[in-house]
């Protein structure tokens, strides 16, 4: 065996070919990158969105609405649903721990209380924000309303 017929092992080398090193590589010249323009040139980086001069797509489609960024998202949940846990797990307090355990929200969501249905069970509920008539409802039944 002699020096120059050693090779790595196969698999061993993973490198592309080498470009713009020399004209005998036959990739030197313009190294693959074709003759002018901006992309032929050294620190060339495109911007995001750059559509080689035509108005970008963010720019040209009409804009329109709003989106309030102080929006407050809340789960709503019905008064009959607090009735069916009151009595499935009998509970006389209802907060957002208990519903989180019964797997109707996630531990960030805020909740709010809406009064479709009837409650006959006196608990306290605790939630961040009521309708009106859910509120009436909770107290008709002798339960309390926690605003947290």
């Amino acid at each position: 065996m002699k020096l120059n017929q050693l090779k790595p092992a196969a698999g061993a080398t993973h490198h592309q070919k080498r470009i713009g090193r020399g004209a005998s590589s036959g990739l030197g010249g313009t190294s693959t990158r074709g003759h002018k323009g901006a992309k032929s040139r050294s620190g060339y980086s495109r911007k995001i969105g750059f559509e080689g001069g035509q108005m970008p797509l963010q720019r040209r489609v009409p804009k329109f609405g709003f989106k309030n960024i102080n929006r407050k998202e809340f789960k709503s949940i019905n008064i009959d649903v607090l009735q069916n846990l009151a009595e499935k797990n009998n509970w006389s307090v209802i907060a957002p721990e208990n519903l989180i355990e019964a797997g109707l929200i996630n531990k960030n969501d805020l909740v709010k209380i809406l009064g479709n249905g009837s409650i006959s069970a006196k608990v306290e509920v605790k939630a961040h924000a009521f309708s009106k008539s859910a509120e009436a409802a909770i107290e008709a039944a002798q339960g309390t309303v926690v605003k947290l």
